[in-house]
């Protein structure tokens, strides 16, 4: 989300409480393109947002609660136009809903939080999951890893 722009009352990093808004009120707390993919399951234009290539190291969160969501280190290059993630930060992180519009069947992933929609999940992804979480940048605020958790992460990498 925009730096400066008020997040709303729900928006948090650590809360897991569940958050219930109506779409009225959602309408009042987010930009009109997070609302468009948040609640109304819209989807960014291919090789157009703002995290698609992106390799910084950091945490990945819904940009409508703050909801961790994915890490970098399960992000990867799929040619897809959108960022890719072999898997989300927890079990929790996400749900998942059966969507068959537009003539497909395809798996929805939403914000376990406040069921946001993010985007898709398809089973051609790399190891270890053979996932592939497809999700719209516009729907994801990220944050930066410090130095300390790059190092830690850089550590835990060469030990596996």
């Amino acid at each position: 989300m925009e730096e400066g722009k008020k997040k709303g009352d729900v928006y948090s990093h650590s809360d897991t409480s569940k958050v219930n808004l109506t779409d009225d009120e959602w309408k009042k707390i987010l930009p009109p393109e997070v609302y468009n993919i948040a609640r109304e399951k819209g989807t960014e234009w291919a090789f157009t947002g703002k995290y698609w290539n992106s390799n910084e190291k950091g945490t990945y969160y819904c940009a409508a609660c703050g909801h961790p969501l994915f890490v970098s280190n399960a992000k990867f290059e799929s040619s897809c136009g959108w960022p890719s993630f072999f898997e989300p930060v927890a079990k929790a992180s996400v749900i998942y809903a059966p969507d068959n519009s537009h003539g497909m069947h395809r798996t929805e992933v939403l914000c376990g939080r406040c069921r946001s929609h993010l985007g898709h999940v398809f089973d051609d992804g790399p190891p270890p999951t053979g996932l592939r979480y497809c999700i719209n940048s516009v729907i994801l605020d990220f944050e930066q890893a410090t130095e300390a958790d790059k190092q830690y992460s850089e550590k835990r990498k060469e030990k596996e």
